[in-house]
């Protein structure tokens, strides 16, 4: 995080963080208990905002996408301590090559230095890294970075964090069609266990409850097929600011909801006949 950056965060709320990084990564099945409410097991982030925080201050984009990525462990862990089991980060989407080049190099340096900086301590918390998109047009370093960083972890079992990065639902959809064209597999063989199974999330349970922040109110092209039963929960604070206590108030919310998919439960047929 560069220093104009980090001259907005004030000394106490600084200490505050560092304390936190130096704590333990609680393991979420055990975590669970110690909240008083009804956790989702898979929560989905949409990170935004990083620019427009970095404009309220007068700082490029780039420093935005620094706090942002600064965030990430904060989250993490608080994810963890709440009960959560996996939490899935969209930090970079297809449609995101668009931006200007000085800032999408910008995010590719910061997103290499993220991965050889936070690599080992993940590890050493028991979490597990993986990824979902596409790793080509990266550069080799970062492509191998990743890698390494996914085989690093991948027998931990305190929390499993995944990147989205160079994810779109649409691009997801239709690689997962080209595979099983591919594959040859008869039409009427084709059914949505299929299609799961061919799609970058084929190991990860579908997201529960999807936050987004910066005060959008769209999905974005993300997790569109996932997404068919989550919990939507949108907030105005812009991801750099987007606190444990932010992701507490989401879960909390989450919790107050009755998930029917699709079905009724005896109260609503009484009340509302075929409804």
């Amino acid at each position: 995080m560069g220093q104009s950056d980090r001259s907005t965060q004030s000394p106490d709320r600084d200490d505050a963080h560092n304390r936190q990084q130096d704590q333990p990564l609680p393991h979420a099945a055990t975590a669970a208990t110690a909240v008083a409410t009804r956790v989702p097991r898979h929560v989905a982030i949409i990170m935004d905002g990083n620019g427009r925080w970095a404009a309220q201050r007068g700082l490029p984009r780039v420093a935005g996408h620094e706090r942002g990525t600064d965030n990430i462990r904060r989250i993490t862990f608080a994810a963890a301590e709440l009960g959560v089991q996996y939490l899935t980060l969209w930090a970079f989407s297809t449609e995101n090559w668009q931006r200007p080049a000085d800032e999408i190099q910008g995010i590719m340096r910061i997103l290499g230095e993220a991965i050889d900086r936070e690599s080992d301590e993940l590890h050493r918390q028991g979490a597990q890294l993986r990824h979902i998109g596409s790793l080509d047009g990266l550069d080799p370093g970062i492509r191998q970075s990743v890698l390494d960083a996914i085989e690093l972890t991948r027998n931990n079992d305190k929390l499993v964090l995944t990147l989205a990065f160079n994810y779109g639902g649409r691009q997801e959809l239709v690689a997962a069609i080209r595979d099983l064209v591919v594959s040859g597999v008869d039409p009427n063989d084709i059914d949505e266990r299929l299609i799961g199974r061919h799609l970058y999330t084929r190991d990860l349970p579908d997201p529960d409850l999807i936050v987004r922040t910066s005060g959008e109110f769209r999905m974005s092209n993300f997790l569109l097929w996932q997404a068919a039963y989550a919990e939507l929960f949108f907030t105005p604070t812009l991801w750099p600011d987007f606190g444990p206590e932010h992701l507490q108030t989401a879960i909390h919310d989450f919790a107050r909801r009755e998930r029917r998919f699709g079905r009724v439960t005896p109260a609503d047929s009484i009340a509302r006949p075929g409804g």
